[in-house]
């Protein structure tokens, strides 16, 4: 009866000899490498590019400002907004080549509409009828056929056949996925599985040249913070997305009804504020009966300032509240935190705080980069006003360093 192979590695060598001993070692030391690393060196490359190699180019607009070619945009806001509407509104004007809200013309091209909620026979082609679209030019992704078989369309795996369509309609501009969590397979609040879920949209957009609008919700109960980090799910949908535009209704003083607005919250590739007011209206044809957008007047203003509307008192008592802070005010300047803390005892919201100091030009500052802000009231000539000192002093009880020259700062 032979002995067995010797597999210690002393065996080996006192077996074999040194060096085939040693061979033997590197033999099995190879065999027990994964098959990834088992790869000769020059069948794995980085590659790598230089910076003076690549050409610059200019972002590419399909509506400047607001839809960029080839890039990810998300829309959210409350349900009851009109998100809907609105994105069809926007396939409406691309369809016909038509005018954007801020008179600018769109160039013409085809549409593509992946809607979970909606259905395009009772509500989505009404609303493009009665928004003016050319319907020749829009395109509703259904499900994707295989073998014989039809299924939902899943963007992890139908990139390519959903190219081969694109490409068969030809100059496919915009892209419209509602809600924009259909395209993630896993846990919409893990932020890796919606960055790899909202990878393939991504690059059907660069690859089509088109521009993608995905509709979302804002979470709710989160009132009062920043309008992108209301996005509903993973932090991601607001990361991945170059621009983030939010609908809302807001509550202006003296209006009776609120105003629907839209505006930009969040753009990594140009302006992010301003927006349009718009209206809803329900337009009858053929016996039946569609909702359409009417655009209003141009908004300037961040989303949080513009949305900060959206928190209309809800007592008469509390109408004066420019009266309040102006009184507040009125013995020198104070820390904003310490106002709005005296404002909530008193029954004022935060939000009401800021319409009431954009009311009566309240002036605030902050004591560097790292210091509170503080609230004053406007210079007014003839009546002495406190120090700017007076004002940093009470911002902050220590003294943090000075913002660099040229540094300049928003209250928000």
């Amino acid at each position: 009866m032979s002995a067995a192979p010797a597999t210690d590695f002393c065996d080996m060598r006192i077996e074999r000899g040194i060096e085939r001993g040693n061979a033997a070692i590197r033999e099995a030391l190879d065999n027990a490498l994964a098959p990834e690393l088992k790869k000769p060196l020059s069948m794995v490359r980085v590659d790598l590019l230089c910076a003076s190699n690549i050409q610059c180019m200019r972002i590419r607009w399909l509506w400047p400002g607001f839809l960029a070619k080839g890039k990810l945009h998300v829309l959210a806001g409350d349900a009851g907004v009109g998100k809907s509407t609105v994105a069809v509104a926007l396939a409406a004007v691309v369809s016909t080549a038509g005018t954007w809200p801020d008179g600018s013309r769109s160039p013409a091209g085809n549409v593509l509409i992946w809607s979970g909620e909606d259905d395009p026979a009772d509500t989505l082609v009404p609303r493009l009828k009665v928004a003016g679209a050319d319907l020749e030019r829009i395109f509703f992704i259904t499900g994707t056929r295989e073998n014989g078989e039809t299924r939902p369309f899943d963007p992890g795996k139908d990139l390519v056949p959903l190219q081969v369509a694109a490409e068969q309609c030809g100059n496919i501009a915009l892209i419209i996925v509602d809600p924009v969590v259909n395209a993630v397979t896993g846990d919409s609040h893990n932020n890796t599985e919606v960055r790899r879920g909202l990878q393939p949209l991504v690059d059907i957009g660069a690859q089509l040249d088109a521009a993608i609008i995905g509709i979302t919700h804002f979470s709710k109960g989160s009132g009062g913070r920043n309008p992108t980090d209301r996005v509903i799910g993973s932090v991601a949908f607001g990361a991945l997305a170059r621009i983030v535009m939010v609908a809302a209704k807001v509550r202006k003083a003296g209006q009776e009804h609120p105003q629907r607005i839209m505006v930009r919250s969040k753009s990594n590739i140009g302006a992010d504020e301003d927006g349009f007011a718009y209206t809803l209206e329900q337009v009858e044809f053929d016996g039946m009966s569609a909702s359409r957008v009417v655009w209003g007047a141009e908004l300037i203003g961040s989303a949080r300032e513009l949305l900060a509307e959206d928190e209309p008192e809800t007592d008469g008592s509390l109408k004066d509240a420019p009266g309040f802070l102006a009184g507040l005010l009125a013995n020198g300047p104070m820390p904003s935190i310490t106002i709005f803390k005296d404002a909530q005892s008193e029954g004022y919201s935060k939000g009401s705080m800021h319409r009431a100091k954009r009311k009566i030009g309240v002036i605030a500052s902050k004591s560097g980069m790292d210091g509170g802000w503080s609230w004053r009231l406007p210079f007014i000539e003839g009546v002495a006003q406190p120090s700017e000192d007076a004002a940093l002093d009470l911002a902050t009880p220590s003294t943090p360093s000075a913002p660099s020259a040229g540094t300049e700062l928003v209250e928000i």
